[in-house]
């Protein structure tokens, strides 16, 4: 039996990434058709189905997973390799996927991405936001960026930034309307905008009080997915939002939002970028770790010491 070609594995591997053959075909620079006959091929040398489509929507097979699994790091590895190669004797080049929340990716994009990408302009960096945790090596990305605590223990960290710190917020004409809750548990009473995860959990409010963490499944006739869309909704009055300090820290100064318990968000430790440690890393995500670990230098640098 034929063995699958390179150029095969990587049309596959792009589909399964992409979950999409017209979008996949985008990227390669190639048809969709062209991609749809790649694949027919593969599967017929593999005799297995490694994909199920439908006229609306394409899903990975079991045996798909499988081999996406065991190819996708190979695949990366190759490309990582030529990369390699080619910055040796030019400037450095390649390309970085990092797997991301929204809010975690924020101040490294505002921060680091542009003199990164000025000093590095053959580098091409793109982030995947993502509210699941995922396996960034079995998902094909070469760093995540998250909250400390969600990294897995056998990577490297790079932590920055301030802690972070969850708050509820809510409009002057929501507080003018409703009043202000006095503790964790008046938010039962409020009109909360709630937010859900792509796995479909809804995401629960965990505030702290008198010592104690205090866990709200609140109510809300408003479910976002998107934390930059709860922070309009907060600001159009339509309730109360959960939300990281960060995302809301200019709003909170100018008055236009209010932290309706100041005491009540808990830390949730420092966000990261991490990344395999039991791997060769390649050249252009050694120097944007690198330049992520010189901000976080200079920034702790410019906080003064607690007295």
């Amino acid at each position: 039996m034929p063995r699958p070609g390179l150029s095969e594995l990587s049309a596959f591997v792009s589909i399964a990434q992409h979950r999409s053959f017209s979008a996949a075909a985008r990227a390669m620079g190639v048809t969709p058709s062209a991609l749809s006959h790649a694949m027919r091929a593969l599967e017929g040398r593999l005799n297995v189905r490694l994909f199920t489509r439908t006229t609306r929507s394409m899903a990975l097979t079991e045996a798909g997973e499988q081999l996406l699994r065991r190819v996708s790091p190979a695949i990366r590895d190759l490309e990582d390799a030529v990369d390699e190669a080619t910055s040796a004797q030019h400037r450095p080049s390649g390309s970085i996927r990092i797997n991301c929340s929204e809010n975690g990716a924020r101040e490294v994009i505002q921060q680091v991405l542009p003199t990164f990408l000025e000093k590095y302009p053959e580098i091409h960096v793109e982030f995947v936001v993502d509210t699941r945790l995922v396996d960034i090596v079995a998902g094909g990305f070469d760093a995540g960026i998250r909250v400390m605590e969600d990294v897995p223990r056998d990577m490297i960290a790079v932590r920055f930034g301030p802690e972070m710190r969850f708050c509820a917020v809510a409009s002057p004409e929501y507080i003018e309307r409703h009043g202000m809750p006095q503790n964790p548990n008046d938010l039962l009473d409020h009109r909360c905008i709630r937010f859900r995860f792509e796995s479909g959990a809804l995401f629960r409010w965990d505030l702290e009080h008198r010592g104690r963490r205090v866990s709200l499944d609140v109510g809300g006739s408003v479910t976002l997915g998107n934390l930059n869309l709860m922070v309009w909704a907060a600001l159009s009055g339509i309730g109360i939002a959960w939300v990281p300090e960060t995302l809301v820290s200019e709003l909170l100064a100018a008055g236009v939002l209010i932290d309706v318990l100041p005491a009540a968000g808990p830390s949730f430790g420092q966000c990261c970028l991490y990344y395999p440690a039991n791997r060769h890393t390649p050249p252009a995500l050694h120097l944007f770790a690198n330049a992520v670990r010189e901000w976080a230098r200079e920034q702790n640098e410019r906080t003064p010491n607690p007295a």
